[in-house]
């Protein structure tokens, strides 16, 4: 996945995000509808969580220091893991807390604003219009991770991407066009019904639908955080550039590191033959170096230990147990 397409995603989702928010308010602070607070507040957390990715796209390019020989990719994860913290504390915990505080008031006979206002229209022309942006930046995040995910659904796009600036964008605007319904429904409803519980069910879906998003979010970023291997077709494409080079006799075991979304770290025990001589086997290693990366471009970091191959070496499952020498 490129980082282009990405921050394009995250871009039209912060440009959407910030002029709905705006709306969002003003529609609260004229209506009193505590779906569109709680929508309001949805959007602004949006828009905060779009800044997160950009800066931690921004940080992540910085050089290698002696402190991180490996850089900085993993800022990336960081910022995203960040995306889930705010968007459960501040989206789906006020969500919920609004609603309660909503419920409250209606049993004292309070909290019919929305009833008794005169703009009671600019909430559903709000939503309408909200629907709308959202719809063409989920579309835009949608046409960005068309063009990496290849055959695979979009379910299990988000749960395999390495890079998380697409999957957390597509996450958020489908909760952003879902919660809107939502809205939709609670203010709907009480205009309808002239009953204000509909506004707190609908403020309480979608708190509940934060929540849930920002633990899924949580869950596949803390993945990533504690370091993922390489793609299976990244994989074999290591694993066919090492055969294909002259003087390995084979793969004695390999281990792959994601250290950022486009980088990645190899270390492989290759075998050689006995009888070859020291710089035999130093150019057969630089050989293989130059065919993985030519392979695999998003390999930075490569590490090849050269050992005598025999096809009937079983390698210890355990990953902490090196291969014996001689294997």
């Amino acid at each position: 996945m490129s980082a282009e397409g990405g921050t394009k995603a995250v871009v039209a989702a912060l440009t959407a995000n910030l002029a709905i928010a705006v709306t969002k308010l003003g529609a609260w602070l004229l209506t009193g509808a505590s779906s569109m607070l709680a929508e309001s507040i949805h959007s602004f957390a949006d828009s905060g969580n779009q800044v997160l990715l950009l800066v931690g796209g921004r940080r992540a390019k910085r050089a290698a220091t002696p402190e991180h020989p490996f850089g900085f990719g993993r800022e990336r994860y960081v910022f995203a893991f960040l995306v889930s913290i705010v968007l459960f504390s501040i989206g789906g915990v006020f969500a919920l807390y609004e609603a309660y505080h909503k419920y409250e008031e209606i049993e004292a006979g309070h909290g019919n604003e929305l009833l008794e206002s005169s703009w009671w229209w600019v909430p559903l022309a709000v939503l309408g219009a909200a629907i709308i942006a959202e719809g063409f930046s989920f579309r835009t995040a949608i046409a960005e991770a068309n063009k990496s995910r290849g055959q695979q659904s979009l379910g299990r796009f988000i749960r395999s991407a390495k890079a998380p600036e697409l999957p957390v964008i597509l996450l958020e605007d489908a909760a952003a066009l879902l919660g809107l319904v939502f809205a939709l429904f609670g203010v709907g409803l009480t205009l309808l019904t002239e009953n204000g519980i509909f506004d707190v069910i609908g403020t309480a879906m979608i708190g509940l639908l934060l929540v849930s998003v920002a633990v899924t979010l949580a869950w596949e970023t803390k993945s990533l955080l504690l370091g993922e291997a390489a793609s299976a077709d990244a994989v074999r494409r290591i694993e066919a550039a090492l055969a294909g080079t002259e003087g390995v006799s084979g793969v004695i075991h390999m281990k792959t590191l994601h250290l950022g979304p486009e980088e990645i770290l190899v270390a492989a025990k290759i075998g050689v033959r006995a009888q070859e001589r020291a710089v035999d086997v130093a150019a057969t290693i630089d050989h293989a170096e130059r065919n993985i990366r030519a392979a695999e471009p998003m390999v930075t970091a490569l590490y090849l230990e050269p050992d005598i191959y025999r096809a009937d070496y079983v390698p210890d499952p355990r990953p902490e147990a090196p291969a014996p020498a001689g294997h």
